[in-house]
């Protein structure tokens, strides 16, 4: 989509619909937001009629669309309703912006000029507004149809102006680079996570990854083969892969956007493509959906590709490890013991606790890159969905700066997280008397216990978890990848680059 930022009046802008906020219980000179009160005074009254037979209300969530507009330039407006007259939270403002397109994916709809910016939001600016108006548009545009016949989308919608005064003229436009930004890198993410487990194997992701780095030069991509990571000892990550006829990989992508002798921020994203299990086999209902268990390193592709898009002054690199869990004769099996890159013995009580497997290799090998803060993020466990529903990721880590500043982030960018503790008590159940340790705690804490696994990898660096397993995607009649949380790690690096 193509988005721009005005400063004119909307009703001078030649677009198929213009959308205007408005008020509930005000009067009417003040149920109108400020792009709405300058309309021409026959616009107000047409707009004053509808308000008067109940169409709306302005709670919000509310929108109705006025298709005719008698001797006007202007051929449609939207109005939407903002709920009372005083400053909107940033999730009710995202709210209003998602009614707002959700109103306006009809087939006709080409262009719109939105007014939306100018609301007030407690504690944002027409920056930030700016940024949510592309990201959630851009959000509830996007469709999947690479592997449909039919490439029809629902909307339509090309063309986005959004009005905005000429003294914040130079504050939207750095919140449309943002947004234009963090827009692509969720589509990115949504498109190859939403690909099916015989489509998007380990190859492809690898493949993908290569393709952002020849389009993108300031991104440089180098991809371990199972024999790189043999040479390494990564003997956790590769018995994952046994069992698949898949040969696993380990991505590396590096932005150099910093000063050559900064620490990166490295990001570590889970890239399991397909997992059934393996021989502690997945039940059949719902398995379509483990194709979304590489969430993580399609996440991690999407914050980076966000960070190129935004030229953000820092340093960052992300690591995926990636493969399949199947079952198969050579795949692993409960009671096996391998050894991780550290050294550390792992007793595999659970295949089906795999990717703190290829994790623990991922995250002692970002050791070599000298980390700043080191930061994974994973579908990890079921337990998180439990503990926390489908509204926040789970946090935990070894640093309360680094995870205050991902709590803050989340918040900024509505991409919420909730911290997990990681006390020294949940380890006693990942003693093994056969390894170093088992790779499940039992039943109690599941979330918990496998981030304490994972801190045995993360002891040389400030480091935070990520589980995503509740976030990462949407199950039922609208199923399909979120994106997040490229969001979240978009703020942090924003944040990270400003500092």
């Amino acid at each position: 989509m193509d988005y721009s930022i005005e400063t004119a009046p909307i009703e001078t802008l030649a677009h198929d619909c213009i959308i205007i906020g408005l008020y509930q219980n005000q009067h009417q000179n003040q149920q109108l937001i400020p792009s709405g009160a300058a309309l021409s005074d026959k616009l107000q009254s047409l707009i004053a009629k509808v308000v008067s037979r109940g169409d709306i209300s302005g709670k919000i969530g509310e929108a109705v669309l006025m298709n005719v507009i008698p001797d006007s330039e202007v051929e449609r407006v939207l109005l939407v309703g903002l709920g009372e007259n005083k400053p909107l939270s940033p999730k009710n403002y995202r709210k209003v912006l998602s009614t707002a397109i959700l109103s306006l994916k009809k087939s006709y709809i080409k262009s719109i000029a939105c007014g939306l910016a100018e609301i007030v939001v407690e504690g944002c600016n027409s920056q930030w507004n700016v940024r949510q108006i592309v990201e959630v548009f851009n959000d509830a545009s996007y469709q999947f149809t690479a592997l449909k016949s039919d490439k029809e989308t629902e909307s339509k919608l090309q063309k986005v102006a959004i009005t905005i005064l000429e003294s914040e003229f130079a504050s939207a436009q750095s919140g449309l680079i943002q947004g234009l930004g963090i827009a692509e890198g969720v589509s990115f993410a949504k498109a190859l996570s939403d690909l099916p487990g015989n489509v998007c194997t380990p190859t492809y992701m690898a493949e993908q990854a290569l393709e952002l780095g020849k389009t993108h030069p300031e991104l440089s991509v180098k991809i371990l083969e199972e024999a790189d990571m043999q040479a390494l000892g990564m003997g956790s990550f590769l018995s994952v892969s046994r069992g698949s006829r898949q040969p696993a990989k380990l991505i590396a992508l590096e932005y150099q956007g910093g000063k050559q002798d900064a620490k990166p921020i490295v990001l570590v994203g889970k890239g399991l493509t397909f997992d059934a299990g393996g021989i502690s086999l997945k039940p059949g209902a719902g398995m379509d959906e483990m194709k979304y268990d590489m969430c993580g390193g399609a996440a991690v592709m999407g914050a980076l590709l966000a960070a190129v898009k935004m030229q953000l002054p820092i340093n960052v690199v992300g690591l995926i490890p990636s493969s399949e869990n199947m079952p198969d004769g050579d795949a692993n099996k409960p009671g096996d013991i391998v050894t991780s890159m550290a050294g550390i013995t792992i007793e595999v009580l659970n295949t089906d606790a795999e990717g703190r497997l290829i994790l623990c290799d991922t995250l002692t090998y970002a050791e070599r890159y000298k980390p700043d803060v080191v930061i994974d993020l994973a579908t990890l466990t079921g337990a998180c969905l439990v503990a926390l529903g489908k509204i926040p990721s789970g946090l935990l880590g070894n640093d309360d700066e680094l995870c205050n500043a991902l709590i803050k982030a989340g918040e900024s960018a509505c991409d919420s997280v909730w911290r997990l503790p990681l006390w020294e008590e949940y380890q006693e159940q990942l003693k093994s008397n056969f390894a170093d340790l088992a790779n499940i705690g039992g039943k109690d804490a599941g979330t918990i216990t496998a981030a304490c696994f994972l801190s045995h990898f993360a002891k040389n660096f400030r480091w935070a978890h990520l589980d995503i397993a509740g976030t990462a995607w949407r199950s039922g009649q609208n199923k399909g990848a979120t994106g997040r949380p490229v969001p979240l790690l978009s703020q942090y690096l924003i944040d990270r680059a400003a500092s």
